[in-house]
């Protein structure tokens, strides 16, 4: 009997670029016993050792990184700057943890009654990661590095429009010097996936996705009582307040919207603008979002690449069509253009409002929703009324209130000042409420899958 096979499609020819077979289960059971038998002896190399690999694959990711980009700009449709770009974001990922590692992770000696203490933080096998397909080499940079870097075990299962960047990326971590097996990449079902959470080799799990992706994989884990790091959706909130700089305002979130053609789960998507500035703030806005170049990712003036699939671009124009007819007012774009390829125009909603598909709602790909506030009072109650909570941005003369803000009232994991970014490698990466819970990049990532072990030996 053949094996089932599955195919990644370039999304701006509609064309297949590559097929590959699915895993049988017992192939799938021997990636994870291979990890787990070089996570034995991966375990015990020292931290120093262990930094001195993820610093030769920071090397191997700049020396392939045409390639890599290529294969990423070709697999999901992204910009082919912005995947040269994720490229060095993730040698940087490398490189910061080849620095801090060694320090963050070593042990603890602390003064207890009659006694010393040590805290070491020992690994803990195998860490299964489960992610999607808007950053190829990022999604799986983002947690597998850190896991290696405290001596586990990895595997990775990821979506399947990016398949060739898995499989490209494990290439690379050998190269670099990895034992072989130990980054394990699994070409299996959503079946298949259960089973290898439920793995008593596996002992975490970690997810980039949906809401629903998430309390499917928690629940499963919770079954195993197996810990879980979950990344997932948003609608994050970018408010305008009185004292904004406009220009800047606007520039920003134009940028934040359309970043990775706007299929990001930290991108800008609403604009909670004060009435103070809110029609110069749409008309300005619409403006640039009129102006925006679709077209071939690859080329240098394209500021607007095809989304990763037919099913994608759909559901967003649906999204987009709902709200409009619940009230949202259409300003620009809205229509699926009639091309190969699976574009969708840079579209603005304004006068959006709680109930509509795009207030309550992520949207996922190059569609705004701009809000109407009161005073900035009212901006920031609207920001927090989502079930979402990965980040946000507050637009303000005034800093240090915007810092006092962020910090005490804004109900999120990150928030950017004057600013949008999507990752830095120092800062903990992750949100609260429906967008999950556990952080990823910093020091407070490089302990998310560690044992914290307590000894004690008496004076």
């Amino acid at each position: 009997m053949s094996k089932k096979q599955l195919n990644t499609i370039n999304p701006l020819t509609e064309e297949v670029l590559a097929t590959y077979a699915y895993l049988s289960d017992d192939e799938a059971a021997g990636v994870v016993k291979a990890s787990h038998a070089a996570f034995l002896q991966w375990r015990l190399r020292s931290l120093d050792e262990r930094a001195n690999v993820i610093s030769s694959i920071a090397a191997k990711l700049r020396d392939r990184k045409e390639e890599f980009a290529q294969l990423m700009t070709n697999e999901v449709g992204k910009l082919i700057e912005d995947s040269r770009t994720e490229v060095e974001l993730c040698a940087a990922i490398c490189e910061y943890t080849a620095k801090q590692g060694p320090s963050v992770l070593a042990d603890e000696e602390r003064d207890v009654e009659g006694a010393t203490g040590i805290v070491t933080h020992c690994p803990i096998g195998v860490v299964y990661g489960i992610q999607p397909w808007n950053f190829p080499a990022y999604q799986a940079i983002r947690y597998s590095i850190a896991s290696l870097m405290a001596g586990n075990g990895v595997l990775l299962k990821h979506a399947e429009s990016c398949t060739g960047s898995g499989l490209l990326l494990r290439d690379i971590y050998e190269s670099a010097g990895l034992p072989k097996g130990l980054f394990g990449v699994l070409l299996i079902s959503h079946d298949q996936s259960n089973d290898i959470v439920k793995n008593d080799l596996v002992r975490a799990v970690t997810l980039t996705g949906s809401e629903d992706a998430g309390r499917t994989v928690a629940t499963k884990a919770a079954e195993s009582l197996k810990k879980t790091v979950l990344e997932l959706g948003s609608n994050d909130a970018y408010l305008v307040l009185d004292d904004a700089d406009l220009d800047l305002a606007v520039e920003t979130c134009v940028k934040g919207r359309l970043f990775n053609n706007g299929q990001t789960c930290v991108n800008a998507k609403r604009f909670i603008v004060t009435q103070k500035n809110y029609d110069a703030f749409v008309t300005a806005y619409a403006g640039k979002f009129a102006a925006v170049t679709m077209g071939d990712p690859n080329a240098a003036d394209t500021q607007l690449g095809p989304m990763v699939s037919k099913a994608q671009r759909d559901k967003l124009h649906e999204q987009v069509t709902k709200s409009i007819s619940q009230g949202a007012r259409l300003v620009v774009g809205g229509e699926v253009p009639d091309r190969t390829g699976w574009f969708y125009p840079a579209t603005v909603l304004a006068d959006v409002a709680p109930g509509q598909v795009a207030y309550e709602d992520e949207l996922f790909g190059p569609a705004a929703a701009i809000i109407r506030a009161k005073d900035d009072e009212d901006a920031m109650r609207i920001a927090n009324d989502s079930r979402y909570g990965l980040g946000g941005g507050i637009f303000s003369r005034d800093v240090k209130r915007a810092r006092e803000l962020a910090t005490q009232y804004f109900d999120t994991g990150m928030v950017f000042i004057n600013t949008f970014d999507v990752a830095s490698p120092a800062l903990p990466f992750g949100g609260v409420k429906a967008s999950g819970y556990g952080r990823e990049h910093g020091p407070e990532g490089l302990k998310e899958f560690v044992n914290v072990k307590s000894i004690k030996i008496p004076s």
